[in-house]
């Protein structure tokens, strides 16, 4: 069980840096004006599925409690 938690916490760490990395290159890709709009709309839509992957892992790491 404990083995688990780790990974999924680690993997939890993973995803947060690659969504920061991303969101830097979408703000510098969106001020530079030469980027691909193709390139930019793949790469927010990239961000987003990252989004929801953090989302998933955080509610296994931390489920909610019954009410």
């Amino acid at each position: 069980m404990d083995d688990n938690l780790h990974s999924l916490s680690r993997r939890l760490i993973e995803l947060r840096i690659e969504h920061a990395d991303l969101n830097s290159l979408i703000d510098k890709a969106s001020t530079d004006g030469s980027t691909d709009e193709l390139a930019l709309r793949r790469m927010k839509k990239r961000r987003l599925l990252l989004r929801d992957q953090i989302a998933r892992l955080e509610a296994q790491l931390d489920p909610p409690e019954p009410a």
